[in-house]
């Protein structure tokens, strides 16, 4: 079993109190027995994607960068596991809306980059954020195996898939997202927790940031899909749960989709849409 925290927080423009802001709260979630912890997607930042707009292209940092270097202190102080989403500078005039996956010893075990990038009204994200290059990668992590899918990723089951055969017990989905589409985040990340035999932690933001109203409702999904622990909508919150990640095992015996696969005739989802 593995004690898990999702902290869902409201963000300024001021970087360095997001920052500060979320380390508070992950100190409240290592003193509940968290051993993992994630937050959501760009909670460094304000909410920037909104619009478009070339100044904003200065609030991505390295991943040696400040944010990651204290979360890595953090996490070896408090032997803790950490995600850390962020808007990552990989180059000049190369970025992405990036994860790292910190050990309990403080070592970066990796990144996930967002693969899919969504440009739709108040998410302007391809202006800022190339296409992830680095594929869905499975972290080792001291407590646990897991992935991570950012936000938009979601909607793509072949993603969670690739992760779950690659031997993820948990996959974290750090996101940025309103009330009305609420109900359609939970069925389809449920549906990974099913498809897959796994545990699904999903953290989302809250607050009004410039009109654009984010609302929380961060999750805990089993691998039946059921929801176990839950925030709510509008309030900032260290969500904190167990999961029981040995009976995946059992799970995989029973609900034999992995047995099942027929890779040979899926031929056709590698090919173009006419």
């Amino acid at each position: 079993m593995v004690r898990v925290g999702l902290i869902q927080m409201s963000c300024t423009e001021d970087k360095k109190e997001n920052v500060q802001k979320a380390v508070s709260l992950a100190e409240k979630a290592v003193q509940d027995g968290a051993k993992i912890i994630c937050f959501q997607e760009l909670f460094h930042t304000h909410w920037f994607p909104r619009s478009v707009n070339a100044e904003n292209y200065i609030l991505a940092e390295p991943i040696n960068g400040p944010t990651v270097t204290l979360m890595a202190d953090f996490a070896k102080k408090n032997q803790t596991v950490i995600i850390v989403p962020i808007y990552e500078k990989a180059d000049e005039g190369i970025y992405y809306n990036s994860a790292v996956v910190i050990d309990a010893n403080g070592k970066i075990l990796g990144t996930y980059r967002k693969n899919h990038v969504p440009h739709i009204p108040l998410w302007e994200e391809k202006f800022y954020f190339a296409n992830g290059n680095n594929g869905y990668p499975v972290f080792k992590t001291k407590y646990a195996k897991i992935g991570v899918l950012i936000c938009w990723d979601n909607f793509f089951p072949e993603a969670a898939r690739v992760l779950g055969l690659k031997g993820a017990e948990i996959i974290f989905a750090p996101t940025a997202s309103s009330l009305a589409s609420q109900p359609r985040w939970k069925k389809i990340i449920c549906s990974h927790a099913i498809a897959n035999n796994l545990f699904v932690a999903r953290v989302n933001r809250v607050g009004d940031e410039q009109g654009q109203k984010f609302f929380g409702n961060s999750f805990f999904a089993n691998p039946d899909g059921e929801i176990f622990a839950e925030s709510g909508g509008t309030e900032e919150d260290v969500l904190v749960a167990d999961l029981e990640t040995e009976t995946i095992r059992d799970f995989k015996n029973i609900w034999a989709f992995y047995r099942d696969r027929r890779p040979e005739t899926y031929w056709d989802i590698l090919n173009p849409l006419p």
